[in-house]
């Protein structure tokens, strides 16, 4: 009789068994080359890190910094933009360089929303504008997400007032891992740009497998009111260094300067530029990250809960417990998940991660779920 796909996820997965050695699924080349991280006793799968990097070639282009590490980062990170500017086809006075792109949200907030300035946001999404943008008096406008998971940019449309200073787009958006349709998105800004900022948080960008998924630094381009954010911390793999920038028409650029706080530093542009050059990294993270999100939904699919089909390197799937309960349980079973996102409490964010660590996650799934 054939085996069937339940039977072989059944075999492979709800005996703990695996296809294959976690030593045997990367060659030592690999290993030496892209660096995955050691597999700790608490297997952090919470923060939408890259498991992989800083890369041979970016770790040789750190260490030759140090040389440059006495002088401030000014010059280079103008360097730096200089290079940004032209991959994303603007001029370098569009480019913000920032440590890590939350700076650059939580600049953006404050610049622009500040003194009961409205911003209007999804929810649930990537926290840090709002949050910060509160603490200097803006006030948040949240519209709920739809049932499936994804922007209501209709209802966001609704909302625009003329407080409204701000419009944040996550997008591909965390922690739903939901990507907008894109006509769609082109069509929404273009026209919410006419009435307010809008901020399109790109640091999940690289993941969309859509070749033609456009990047809102088109609008950037035709000069209209739109910021993008961009990270070297998720494909890069260098959420540890800081680094991230802003790209924005000049004025507006000119108006977030003027509270640049924190920059970055030597080593961080220093790594920024050999990671922009260093391809081979750049599709071996996509390639694994592929193959993690694959095998976690296999074992969703086998344990029958539903998930969102993700446009990032994490999964946003329905628990059917409460995630409060659920993330204290997986992490006496050696994984630490994402924490709670109301109003989802019974559903769970994993981050991919290298073989072992996805193992790992399989089998406290499995003892967790008692499959």
């Amino acid at each position: 009789m054939a085996q069937t796909r339940r039977d072989w996820l059944r075999s492979s997965l709800g005996m703990g068994g695996l296809l294959m050695a976690p030593s045997t699924l990367l060659t030592s080349f690999e290993k030496e080359r892209f660096n995955p991280r050691d597999l700790d006793p608490i297997v952090r799968l919470s923060s939408n890190e890259n498991p992989y990097g800083p890369s041979k070639v970016v770790q040789k282009a750190i260490l030759k910094a140090f040389d440059h590490a006495c002088r401030y980062p000014y010059e280079y990170s103008d360097q730096l933009a200089v290079k940004l500017a032209k991959k994303h086809g603007v001029d370098p006075e569009s480019i913000i360089i920032t440590g890590g792109s939350t700076e650059g949200l939580k600049l953006t907030g404050l610049t622009f929303a500040h003194n009961g300035g409205e911003i209007i946001s999804a929810a649930p999404t990537f926290l840090a504008m709002m949050d910060f943008a509160k603490q200097w008096g803006a006030t948040v406008n949240w519209v709920d997400v739809d049932e499936s998971k994804g922007y209501n940019l209709d209802e966001i449309e609704n909302r625009i007032g003329i407080n409204t200073k701000l419009i944040f787009l996550c997008n591909p958006n965390n922690p739903t891992g939901t990507v907008v349709e894109k006509n769609r998105l082109l069509d929404f800004c273009e026209t919410a740009s006419q009435k307010a900022i809008v901020f399109s948080d790109e640091a999940y960008y690289d993941f969309i497998e859509d070749p033609d998924y456009p990047s809102m630094d088109f609008l950037v381009r035709k000069g209209e009111n739109v910021i993008v954010s961009k990270t070297f911390s998720k494909v890069y793999g260098l959420a540890g260094t800081r680094i991230g920038y802003l790209i924005a028409k000049p004025s507006i650029a000119a108006e977030i300067r003027k509270n640049l706080v924190a920059m970055s530093n030597v080593l961080a542009i220093a790594a920024a530029e050999a990671a922009l050059e260093d391809q081979e990294f750049y599709h071996f993270s996509l390639k694994k990250t592929k193959e993690s999100k694959m095998r976690i939904y296999d074992l969703l699919n086998y344990l029958g809960l539903a998930y969102v089909p993700s446009s990032t390197n994490f999964v946003f799937f329905e628990s059917k417990r409460d995630i409060r309960e659920l993330g204290p349980e997986l992490l006496e079973l050696g994984v630490r998940v994402g924490r709670p996102f109301p109003p989802f409490y019974d559903w769970c964010r994993i981050s991919t991660g290298t073989d072992e660590e996805i193992d790992r996650f399989v089998n406290a799934m499995l003892k967790s779920y008692k499959a």
